[in-house]
């Protein structure tokens, strides 16, 4: 068939909109019309060229949300009609990872992931003959798509698929980073650096989980007001307190240190800072967000020794076709909310638009809307 897509020919080009072919699904895929999609900061950096497994020509993006119109030999857990949202994170429930209930990194399919292709080794995508690769197993900067059973977590019919795309992946990582990952007990200190749309989402996966104070790091003040609105309690701004001294105004205000911290910038200097923010002898420090290709991050052994935590997470530790469909129930029924964090909502034509929009601040979440 032919579909409309969004393609990235190469690093550091605009997105370029084409006509493409689309493979039908082959035992165990399934078709799915995108209806709505998200343009996250994990898209600009394979855009940027600084993803060291970029790969292009593709079809990017990776947080959308759509309905089942077809489905390939042995598929058995989604129908066509059945509302989706693809997992770039899968869940086959039959690998050791998913097995050992310790992670939700499944390996099922991650070695052909990689690689732009479909676990079969080809791609389902192609202009002119030519191979056009898949995007973390998802693309959908397409109209249509084709993935793998495993990677559709079936939800709700009555959804919006404008709002929901989204936990195709901000929300999810945010809200699952605090009660998946760090599991945030009640009454629990909370830092957050970095007021955008991951750090809004832990904020309010924080305080779902009843934590009592939820300090806020970022250089723009602006961000305040939406944070308070998502449930955090004081704010720090690196500029005004002194960029070295972020560290000291967190243990002044919880008497010690934060019992968690959340790193959603991307940023290994900020890395360093929110660990060392963190509590003598049970501190958890979370890294959210990804850095450039190459870059490191260092602290002295004794932050460690001396008991604090650092780890990370990826899609909030959450199992996609088990979670997800919950976090949907939970923005349904109103424990959190997704529709502030939707800034702008864009045609595919308009799609560079979002990562402008995005690149220079002016949106928490646009979102693409076939």
């Amino acid at each position: 068939m032919k579909t409309r897509a969004a393609v990235a020919w190469k690093a550091g080009e605009p997105l370029t909109i084409e006509t493409v072919d689309l493979e039908g699904p082959r035992a165990g895929e399934v078709l799915v019309e995108i209806k709505a999609s998200g343009v996250c900061h994990t898209d600009e950096l394979t855009l940027s060229g600084d993803d060291p497994e970029g790969l292009f020509p593709s079809i990017l993006g990776h947080e959308g949300a759509g309905v089942v119109l077809e489905v390939g030999a042995g598929v058995t857990t989604v129908a066509p009609g059945d509302h989706v949202i693809p997992l770039y994170t899968p869940e086959c429930r039959q690998c050791k990872a998913c097995l050992s209930r310790r992670t939700n990194l499944c390996t099922a399919i991650r070695p052909t992931q990689g690689q732009g292709l479909m676990p079969d080794g080809t791609s389902r995508f192609s202009i002119g003959g030519d191979k056009i690769h898949h995007y973390m197993g998802c693309s959908t900067f397409a109209n249509h798509t084709v993935l793998p059973e495993i990677a559709l977590a079936k939800v709700r019919k009555d959804a919006p698929f404008d709002k929901i795309c989204y936990i195709g992946c901000g929300v999810t990582t945010g809200v699952g980073a605090a009660i998946w990952t760090a599991k945030v007990w009640p009454g629990a200190n909370v830092a957050v650096f970095g007021l955008g749309g991951i750090g809004l989402n832990v904020i309010q996966g924080a305080r779902m989980a009843g934590a009592d104070k939820i300090i806020g790091v970022d250089l723009n003040p602006a961000k305040a007001e939406m944070a308070r609105r998502f449930g955090m309690t004081d704010f720090i701004n690196p500029e005004s307190v002194g960029r070295d001294k972020v560290v000291q105004a967190i243990l002044d205000l919880t008497g010690g240190g934060a019992d968690f911290s959340f790193e959603c910038i991307g940023n290994v200097a900020t890395m360093r800072q929110a660990l060392e923010c963190c509590h003598r002898g049970w501190g958890e420090s979370v890294i959210v967000g990804v850095a450039g290709a190459g870059q490191e991050i260092s602290t002295r052994p004794f932050q460690l020794v001396t008991g604090r935590v650092w780890r990370g997470t990826a899609f909030g530790g959450a199992r996609g076709r088990s979670d997800v469909p919950k976090i949907v129930d939970w923005y349904m029924g109103g424990k959190i909310e997704i529709d502030p964090l939707i800034t702008h909502i864009l045609t595919l034509d308009e799609i560079n638009k979002g990562f402008d929009l995005m690149r220079s601040g002016q949106s928490i979440r646009s979102v693409v809307v076939y």
